[in-house]
């Protein structure tokens, strides 16, 4: 072999060694990374793996790659799994969660509703979550019943207050039970209505007894009449029982507005005794008024005579004798009326 073909041949090897060597670093860097990644994951996915939970470690790859709490999906499926329900897949988790649901209380919910044979699947429990509500306590309320107060104390109001037919207002404490209608809990109206409408059904009641004894020696009449209306129709619980904890009775509010009413009529009566004695007072005024223009067209009419006698002297149609005739007529007149004691002389001081 010549010193160049040995030189060549060096060179290839050379070449050769650092390109393994290359290959050797990036392999090795690969598979670190690899045994990092492995690592990562490799606790939660031997968690579940001894659980029988099925989660691929590629399954917890994807979900940090999508942000997801892989231990909050990993715990739940193990939960579910061990509850014997085997039908809700990692998928169906990590959905719900990246939707905004509360995986947790899905995976609690749906443990609690299999164990009390409830009717509720994976994708109603999803749309209760989602759609704000605590499924959770949702199910535990349709397993243990709770307990409403009506009227609710915390909003300040002591009681319901309604008036009998006598008169005689009561007032009224209750104690609602009842359970959470899991079919009816999407879309279904709150504790809050079932509250309101349970108060009305009592006013109602309590309003169509003819006296408050009744009410007071039958308080179930009132817990009967409540149901038979059907109050939770369109709620989300189901009514049980409406049980009458308290029953005062309050004011006499029949005779305090017959007394307003009395005291009302008072006022206007008086204010119409008033208005006729104000029209009463004018008429007066004005008949008043009426005779003083008389008495003035009077003294006009009073004041023409001289005058219309000067005209008659003038003309010739009245002489002195018929004067005097006139004179003599008008004093007979005033001394006739003197002997009465009716009359006056006021013609003569007229005149």
């Amino acid at each position: 072999m010549s010193q160049h073909e040995y030189l060549m041949l060096a060179q290839k090897s050379a070449a050769f060694g650092s390109w393994t060597t290359i290959i050797l670093v990036v392999l090795g860097l690969v598979t670190l990374v690899v045994l990092l990644i492995v690592a990562q994951f490799f606790r939660l996915w031997l968690q579940a793996y001894m659980s029988k939970a099925d989660v691929a470690i590629f399954d917890l790859i994807g979900m940090k790659l999508r942000k997801v709490d892989g231990m909050t999906i990993v715990i739940s499926k193990i939960q579910l799994g061990k509850a014997g329900i085997h039908d809700i897949t990692v998928g169906d988790l990590e959905s719900h969660y990246l939707a905004g649901g509360r995986v947790t209380n899905i995976a609690r919910a749906l443990i609690s509703s299999n164990r009390a044979a409830l009717d509720l699947d994976f994708r109603k429990a999803c749309a209760i979550d989602l759609a704000g509500r605590d499924i959770v306590d949702a199910v535990n309320t349709s397993v243990n019943p709770k307990v409403i107060d009506v009227p609710n104390p915390e909003h300040g109001k002591r009681s319901i207050d309604a008036v009998a037919m006598d008169g005689i207002q009561l007032r009224a404490k209750a104690r609602v039970t009842v359970k959470t209608n899991i079919s009816r809990l999407i879309g279904g109206a709150t504790e809050e209505t079932v509250i309101a409408r349970v108060g009305e059904g009592i006013v109602s009641a309590i309003g169509s007894a003819q006296t408050h004894k009744e009410v007071l020696e039958n308080p179930d009449r009132i817990s009967k009449a409540v149901l038979a209306r059907g109050l939770d129709s369109g709620t989300a619980f189901e009514i049980l029982s409406i049980d009458i904890a308290d029953i005062d009775v309050g004011e006499n509010i029949g005779a305090k507005l017959q007394a307003d009413q009395a005291e009302a009529d008072k006022r206007r009566f008086q204010a119409e005794a008033e208005k006729r004695r104000a029209m009463a007072i004018a008429q007066a005024a004005e008949n008043r008024a009426k005779v003083e223009e008389n008495r003035a067209l009077v003294v006009l009419a009073e004041a023409e005579v001289p005058r219309a006698m000067a005209d008659a002297f003038r003309q010739g149609n009245m002489g002195i004798m018929d004067y005097y005739r006139m004179k003599n007529i008008q004093a007979d007149t005033g001394m006739r009326d003197s002997l009465g004691g009716g009359g006056d002389s006021s013609g003569d001081k007229k005149n």
